[in-house]
């Protein structure tokens, strides 16, 4: 990459967040706690998933997928903003941030399409009970997932090779705490309308095409649902989809914020805060709000506590 004044580009400063030093030492704390919480639950989700063959079904082996993509999108930005809040030089590499930014992407976009692949595992469980097992099948299971990682990689691969061949001029400080394209794009001394459109087509595409299948995959099990005749059989159907539409709302309203929003010089330290809430925050909660709420899966802990005391 070569600027106006033919020097290279080899590094971007990350600014992160303009606090005091002392509040810099306490946000580390906070973080850090919230890293290692949604590690512990993500992890402990995929090994329950993994140990307990009762939650060997559709449903949980997406719910193992989704946690392993919190995992690796969470893991991707939080350790460097981490050591940025003890360090004074906030640099990383070009390549780095091309990195970081192609894990970030390949992953967060993976997980809107897992959980529109959710929507409709819920939708064939509800609205067709006794071929749940033949139409959700393990092959068309492995291959949903496939779809959401492959959506996931050509999303990151387009946007990672673009920003790659732009050229950066006498600025190298992201206003940001990690490399998104947004604010690596802001520092372009080249033309960026192509970028732009393809991250607004690209992004819009996906949060569309997999936001119709969730609404309608829900309009389907909500007719179903009315029509059940027993309160307990509604109530169970209501309870499975409950930690399903809390994940989907959530993280549907964070990304529709950050990325489809007039940016301003105002709305960059709003979209610091949504994406700490979309990367950090939300890979802590997906594990806490399917385990809080699923019966299956609190049983399946309480037994797997009284085995490891026993």
């Amino acid at each position: 990459m070569t600027q106006a004044n033919s020097t290279v580009v080899t590094e971007f400063i990350l600014l992160g967040f303009f606090v005091p030093q002392e509040a810099q030492y306490a946000l580390f704390l906070v973080f850090l706690i919230i890293y290692v919480t949604s590690l512990v639950g993500n992890a402990g989700m995929i090994l329950l998933i993994n140990i307990d063959s009762r939650l060997h079904t559709p449903m949980y082996f997406f719910l193992q997928h989704l946690s392993f993509v919190d995992l690796c999108y969470t893991s991707a930005i939080t350790p460097k903003m981490l050591v940025n809040f003890l360090v004074s030089h906030k640099s990383i590499s070009f390549s780095g941030c091309l990195i970081q930014l192609h894990i970030y992407g390949l992953f967060a976009t993976a997980e809107v399409y897992l959980l529109a692949t959710m929507a409709i595992d819920r939708y064939v469980a509800i609205c067709y009970p006794l071929r749940y097992p033949v139409v959700m099948s393990r092959r068309v299971c492995i291959h949903l997932v496939s779809v959401s990682y492959f959506m996931g990689s050509l999303t990151a691969t387009v946007h990672v090779s673009l920003l790659s061949l732009q050229s950066f001029c006498n600025f190298s400080t992201v206003n940001h705490f990690f490399c998104d394209v947004p604010p690596v794009l802001a520092l372009s001394c080249s033309n960026v309308d192509m970028n732009v459109m393809l991250l607004m087509v690209n992004i819009g595409f996906n949060l569309t095409s997999t936001l119709l299948v969730v609404l309608f995959s829900y309009v389907y099990i909500l007719a179903a649902i009315l029509k059940m005749h027993s309160a307990s059989g509604r109530h169970k159907a209501f309870s499975t989809c409950a930690s399903h539409l809390m994940a989907v709302t959530i993280l549907y309203g964070t990304v529709s914020y950050i990325y489809l929003h007039p940016s301003s010089s105002e709305s960059e330290e709003h979209d610091k805060v949504a994406s700490i809430f979309y990367g950090i925050i939300i890979p802590m909660l997906n594990p806490l709000i399917y385990s809080l709420r699923n019966k299956e899966v609190k049983d399946a802990l309480t037994f797997m506590r009284k085995k490891v005391f026993c």
